[in-house]
């Protein structure tokens, strides 16, 4: 059999949208972490929105992973405008929070002063446009694909994901909008192309062609998390008390050994799972499976580092 057809893949391809519960948990857990440290409400739906933009930030990679594949632009367009949606879902809480009301009491009037006159909504504004334009031409690719390239999608994914880490609290330090930017963009790589890969790939043979590919991305694109993620957590901490007796860091904590077990993990499938697929001797359910369980296990990091954006 070289298709992962019937019940079981279909059912593992629908584990995929397991995603939004296990960054959901994240977020939940880094809450628990957090207290009595405030944390502000947003967190979740960031979570979701970032999710969100960096499985379109994959989906629109897959044609520089491999020649043969295409975009998506269905799919596309539809993950386009959750993500817009998930981001205006961001600021609006970000205005409450801002104004110190309930979002349920946030008046037309005050949001559109936050938007006009607060920095963070001017940011949102500017991630509103990005994602916009994205779904926008995923939707008129849809309709004429021949005339289509998935660079601007790539382009306007990419800064709409690293607006708001460059202009947050790494931003404060020495080359800390750099440092936010490639941590940003790697980590949504990381996840948002191996997800898209589970979303699009289904025969043996096809994994054997694209996971190699996308391990060989993989690679730099953990080892530039992992350097950013360190740096900015020595200087945001200076020391190791801030790691027990605060919020942030136990977060933090938390975030980078769930990071070890995913580092961990992918060592182990480097050396077993990405071989055997690549030497056609896996069958595509059980990569989709491996696939899955790697995405559900990024998504719940995701859920941490999206509270850990937002916690003073």
């Amino acid at each position: 059999m070289n298709k992962a057809t019937g019940g079981g893949a279909t059912a593992l391809r629908a584990a995929l949208l397991l995603v939004v519960p296990a960054a959901l948990l994240g977020a939940a857990l880094a809450w628990a972490l957090a207290r009595p440290d405030p944390v502000q409400s947003e967190a979740p739906v960031r979570a979701l929105a970032d999710c969100a933009g960096a499985t379109v930030l994959g989906l629109a990679t897959l044609p520089r992973l491999h020649d043969r594949l295409e975009p998506p632009w269905r799919l596309l367009a539809g993950l386009g405008g959750l993500w817009a949606a998930m981001e205006f879902a961001v600021l609006a809480c970000e205005a409450a929070q801002v104004v110190g009301v309930p979002l349920g009491r946030l008046g037309v009037g005050q949001f559109g002063d936050y938007l006009a006159h607060v920095s963070g909504g001017q940011v949102g504004i500017a991630i509103l446009i990005g994602t916009g334009v994205v779904t926008g031409y995923c939707t008129l690719a849809y309709r004429r694909p021949r005339h289509a390239t998935a660079d601007p999608v790539l382009v306007f994914a990419a800064v709409a994901l690293v607006l708001r880490p460059i202009t947050g609290h790494m931003s404060q330090q020495v080359l800390g909008s750099v440092l936010a930017a490639v941590h940003a963009l790697a980590a949504s790589l990381w996840l948002g192309l191996l997800l898209a890969l589970a979303l699009v790939t289904r025969t043996r043979g096809e994994w054997a062609a694209r996971l190699p590919r996308y391990s060989a991305w993989a690679l730099p694109a953990v080892a530039a998390v992992t350097v950013t993620g360190v740096c900015n957590g020595l200087v945001r901490m200076g020391g190791l008390a801030p790691l027990i007796d605060t919020g942030y860091g136990r977060i933090l904590l938390a975030k980078t050994v769930l990071l070890t077990g995913l580092l961990v993990l992918g060592w182990w499938w480097r050396r077993s799972w990405v071989p055997r697929a690549g030497d056609h001797r896996m069958t595509a359910e059980s990569s989709l499976r491996r696939a899955v369980v790697e995405v559900l296990a990024m998504a719940l990091v995701f859920g941490l580092a999206a509270t850990l954006a937002v916690t003073a």
